[in-house]
């Protein structure tokens, strides 16, 4: 199986969101359901790099920059977790995705969490790779306990662990994994765990 990897630009509110995206070379004729990534405020979709490589062997992957972030345009002013989330409501219309699962990476957790709540009917999945406990005005415990998706929270060895570790209240039907790289590099050196227990979720 050939995976493409490549980069992309597609249209959102803001203007253009910035792309690293990976895709089988089977023509999308016996696909898994797609996925979005969401990075975290410090990086770009380049941290999926790893999940890309994998992943694309049965779906298509898209690891968006964050808007304002990398190469993707972003509002006029600092943006919130709900302009992130709005981004990428643009994004699942403009590629025209009726279902998507969504993995979100720290603070990318909060997007992801946001765009689950308002496209409950086309987010199937929900990956949260370490969760913070707010951002700003964006309480999480407030927001976790309405999804209604299946959830997967992976609880890293990084500065949200114990954050990570308070989903468990708040999601009681979750399913939950902690992950054995002791220095929370959850993309990198701990790669490998990662995608699969995210593949195990995800091609159910």
């Amino acid at each position: 199986m050939t995976i493409h990897l490549r980069k992309m630009y597609v249209d959102c509110r803001f203007g253009q969101l910035h792309l690293h995206t990976s895709f089988p070379s089977s023509g999308g004729f016996d696909e898994l359901t797609p996925l979005l990534c969401v990075a975290p405020s410090n990086h770009t979709g380049r941290v999926f790099r790893p999940l890309l490589r994998d992943l694309g062997r049965d779906r298509s992957v898209y690891a968006p920059d964050l808007p304002g972030s990398g190469e993707s345009d972003g509002p006029d002013h600092p943006p919130a977790v709900a302009d992130h989330a709005a981004a990428f409501v643009d994004l699942i219309d403009s590629l025209r995705l009726k279902q998507v699962d969504v993995l979100g990476y720290q603070s990318g957790s909060l997007a992801a969490i946001e765009l689950a709540l308002a496209k409950p009917e086309q987010v199937r999945r929900l990956v949260l790779v370490g969760v913070p406990a707010s951002d700003g005005a964006y309480q999480v415990g407030e927001r976790l306990p309405l999804l209604k998706a299946p959830v997967f929270v992976l609880r890293a060895r990084d500065e949200f662990w114990e954050s990570t570790g308070r989903t468990e209240a708040l999601l009681r039907d979750a399913r939950r994994a902690e992950l054995a790289s002791p220095t929370g590099d959850v993309f990198d050196a701990g790669a490998d765990e990662t995608v699969r227990l995210a593949r195990d979720f995800l091609d159910r």
